[in-house]
């Protein structure tokens, strides 16, 4: 062995210890552990894991209103913008049209009411979801780092404004995994019109195994694309060749200390023959009665496809997926919420479409004993400003100072607010609450302390929240 041979085993050979030591860590921090036999994890990266404290949700639900829904116009009542409605005042906002020290207010289209024992502020917009006021926990002053769509959407989905970051999805099933072998642990479900900016990265695994990557399931025809057996090939046949596969790859494996992307590999090919015969049952309707297709609205052309992803959503709640998430709203302008232009339009249009379904998964889930251990999340990727974009017209430009988003079911105190706006609904005034605590919350109700669960990659333990210490927001946990 000549001098430079010797110095590059010996250099592999720390690095391995080192690499050894971190993934034999017990719990969570600096990637998988080994398991007790000393097979590593990587081998079923979705295999179940244990919480760090006893839970109050199996399951979450994000509801994704794409586009950026108007606070002001649905759940943060703000009296003084009526009576300044078409009024130039002083106010400093900054949207996608820069900052301004100035704009004419819009005053609220649709009046708001007080709903249940709690006396939420609801607006008309939500007249089925309204009956469920003593269920939700508002957070009134939400707060983001970024009023552009890509990167403020990448933010409200992985913690960070740059791409190449594991989702919530991927965090919530690299800390629990998965109590179903038979189907994702990560479901996405996207709107007819298309899906939000930046695509797949909203969903995506970043640096972790694609394994926790989130796997879009369609509503219509077949629930995930490119799952059917190839024509010609019989079920033995497909066995027998992922079974030679395996061998050849796991052998592979075995001869590495780490390789954790082929271990993904192996997990994600025995997933998909196991979902070839299970996902088709999981959205298969034939045994859910008329009166629950009209809960959640299926009757209906207006509520059906919303209804139905939310229906879905229940179904994978019962069959023990994680993480779902449903987007309302997509492609471009009033295919979504982003009303600068005619914003009775918009929203008459988007909250007609998800009020009705919404409501119907909380009384379901309900009525089936789940409400309590699914954790249902509303909101958009910011909310609006309380003046108007341009010289005419109705329509608000993007406002990421303080916006609105409410959590329920899961251990969370229903008919609660949280935090205030200014008085025009413009920036967060009383206990702002970052994104990062949004996710904290998620997180902990799961189990999982928000600032221990990390992963290794690139030299540094990342983590969801980042590097400060992110509390989970209190006030709304029972």
């Amino acid at each position: 062995m000549n001098r430079r041979n010797f110095l590059n085993e010996m250099g592999a050979g720390f690095t391995s210890l080192a690499l050894a030591d971190t993934l034999s860590r017990d719990g969570f921090l600096g990637g998988q552990a080994h398991a007790a036999d000393g097979v590593s994890k990587w081998n079923n990266p979705l295999a179940p894991k244990k919480p760090m404290f006893a839970p109050k949700a199996k399951s979450v639900i994000f509801l994704f209103m794409y586009g950026g829904p108007s606070h002001v116009d649905t759940f943060d009542y703000k009296p003084l913008l009526y009576k300044l409605d078409g009024k130039s005042i002083p106010v400093k906002t900054h949207g996608r049209g820069g900052h301004k020290n100035e704009g004419r207010v819009v005053g609220p289209k649709w009046n708001f009411k007080q709903y249940g024992k709690s006396g939420q502020w609801i607006s008309d917009l939500f007249p089925n979801l309204s009956k469920h006021a003593d269920d939700l926990a508002f957070i009134k002053s939400m707060q983001a780092d970024s009023p552009i769509h890509g990167s403020a959407m990448l933010q409200m989905n992985s913690g960070s404004l740059l791409s190449g970051n594991p989702c919530l999805g991927s965090w919530v099933n690299y800390g629990l995994g998965s109590v179903n072998e038979n189907l994702p642990g990560h479901v996405v479900m996207l709107d007819s019109t298309g899906g939000p900016i930046s695509g797949a990265k909203n969903w995506s695994s970043g640096y972790m195994p694609a394994t926790y990557q989130g796997t879009v399931m369609r509503s219509k025809g077949a629930p995930i694309l490119n799952l059917n057996r190839q024509k010609g090939l019989t079920e033995k046949q497909q066995r027998a060749m992922l079974d030679t596969l395996k061998e050849y790859n796991t052998g592979h494996l075995s001869d590495r200390v780490d390789n954790s992307n082929l271990a993904a590999r192996i997990s994600s090919y025995e997933l998909a023959y196991k979902m070839q015969s299970h996902a088709p049952e999981a959205v298969n309707f034939t045994k859910e009665n008329e009166k629950t297709l009209a809960m959640y609205g299926i009757d209906n052309k207006k509520t059906s496809e919303f209804g139905t992803k939310c229906l879905l959503a229940r179904r994978m709640v019962e069959r023990g997926v994680r993480y779902i998430q449903l987007y309302a709203g997509g492609g471009h302008n009033d295919q979504n919420w982003d009303a600068h232009g005619d914003l009775v339009k918009n929203h008459n249009h988007h909250c007609g479409r998800t009020d009705l379904p919404i409501a119907g998964l909380i009384q379901d889930l309900k009525d089936r004993g789940l409400f309590d251990e699914t954790l249902i999340v509303w909101g958009g990727e910011f909310g609006r400003q309380p003046t108007a974009e341009y010289a005419k017209g109705t329509g608000r430009d993007h406002n990421a100072k303080g916006f609105t988003m409410w959590m329920a079911g899961g251990g969370i105190k229903g008919g609660v607010s949280v935090g205030e706006t200014d008085e025009l609904g413009n920036e967060a005034v009383e206990k702002p609450f970052h994104v990062r605590s949004l996710h904290a919350t998620v997180l902990h109700q799961m189990g999982v302390d928000p600032n221990a669960l990390s992963y290794f990659y690139g030299g540094l333990d990342r983590k969801l929240v980042g590097v400060e210490h992110a509390e989970p927001i209190h006030e709304i946990i029972s």
